[in-house]
């Protein structure tokens, strides 16, 4: 446990959150397409995805790999990732983390070694400790399990705790149960999730963002940072 008290502990979601998922996704198709199948068929892959159709099989149906689909899969879920932050999450974050009033987290769902890999590709850790990163796999639970938010509960007990994500399927009802703040990032039009926003109350964030540096903007009115 923690036994500084901080003001506000920041914890965010990672994928379609503080980077584009679709940006891993075309990062996995390019490795496969350079290595499986052929560089050029990489666009096809890309118009596969977008009308909808299951990429890998439409690559063995049309005989362009003799790799197997499970082995595909598995390259889609190991590869190195070329994903980077954009400029104004990286400001947003430097802001955030010089802030002696706040501490960063991390909790995401996810596969190990997959979202291990998109974590350092992003550099998070320059922002965030490893001790606030929650992997689903190596925690042993996903949201919205009740335990991956206690987890910070317990190392800032007397925090206020912010959840910042964007799937409204299951991102914000245990955090609103435990009375944390939660805030959405709303879709670009990039997300690979789609948001649903005619659901249940217990599922809804209590505030949407367009963009993450509207979050100084809620801390300024809150006097915790400046602009």
């Amino acid at each position: 446990m923690i036994k500084k008290s901080l003001c506000k502990i920041l914890v965010f979601d990672l994928d379609d959150t503080l980077y584009k998922e679709v940006d891993y996704l075309r990062s996995a198709y390019q490795t496969i397409a350079a290595t499986c199948v052929m560089p050029g068929i990489y666009h096809q892959m890309l118009d596969w995805y977008a009308a909808g159709e299951d990429v890998f099989q439409c690559l063995i149906d049309q005989k362009l790999t003799s790799v197997t689909k499970d082995e595909l899969l598995r390259l889609y879920r190991i590869h190195q990732p070329d994903i980077t932050l954009s400029k104004d999450t990286k400001d947003v974050l430097e802001r955030l983390k010089a802030c002696p009033d706040i501490r960063l987290g991390l909790m995401t769902d996810g596969r190990a070694l997959t979202q291990t890999h998109k974590i350092e590709a992003l550099h998070l850790y320059d922002y965030i400790a490893p001790q606030d990163i929650i992997i689903s796999e190596i925690f042993g639970s996903a949201k919205p399990s009740v335990a991956n938010y206690r987890y910070f509960m317990k190392r800032y007990p007397q925090a206020e705790w912010w959840y910042i994500g964007d799937n409204t399927d299951k991102d914000f009802i245990t955090a609103n149960e435990l009375g944390w703040l939660t805030i959405c990032l709303k879709d670009n039009g990039q997300n690979i999730h789609q948001q649903q926003f005619s659901i249940t109350q217990e599922k809804l964030p209590q505030k949407t963002i367009t963009d993450l540096s509207e979050l100084i903007e809620l801390l300024s009115d809150r006097n915790i940072i400046g602009l």
